[in-house]
């Protein structure tokens, strides 16, 4: 399972042409891509057109969605946090925390065009799409 963050959906979305989003585009119905509910947040609050919500939801809704919420993911966000924060890396959103601290528990890849997912990886082994 593929994880694609909000930082590559915004993108998608708007129609702008980056290595990731063109692997979106080119394996959408190759592979089995997901995205959690933390992420579906992300994506449509930033829709600002009523209709153009709707439409967002309905192509979303169409992939797979985790919900993510619960005491042993905020734990274990927050040990990932402070582990990579001694490390020497500030992780800037808790969000991204929970994101990948989700994938890490659950095995999943992660395709995304954010820094703050790059500790994650280098140091805690994050699985990444490198197009």
């Amino acid at each position: 399972m593929v994880i694609v963050d909000t930082s590559i959906w915004i993108d998608y979305l708007r129609g702008i042409r980056t290595p990731e989003t063109d692997w979106l585009d080119r394996e959408m119905d190759r592979r089995r891509l997901g995205l959690t509910d933390l992420i579906l947040c992300e994506v449509l609050q930033g829709v600002r057109d009523d209709r153009r919500f709707e439409e967002v939801r309905g192509e979303l809704f169409r992939l797979e969605i985790f919900q993510t919420g619960g005491a042993a993911l905020a734990v274990a966000a927050a040990r990932n946090y402070r582990r990579l924060r001694a490390a020497g890396w500030t992780i800037r959103r808790t969000v991204d925390c929970l994101i990948a601290t989700f994938c890490l528990m659950e095995d999943h890849e992660l395709l995304h065009n954010d820094r703050d997912f790059d500790p994650f990886e280098r140091a805690l082994g994050l699985r990444v799409i490198h197009p």
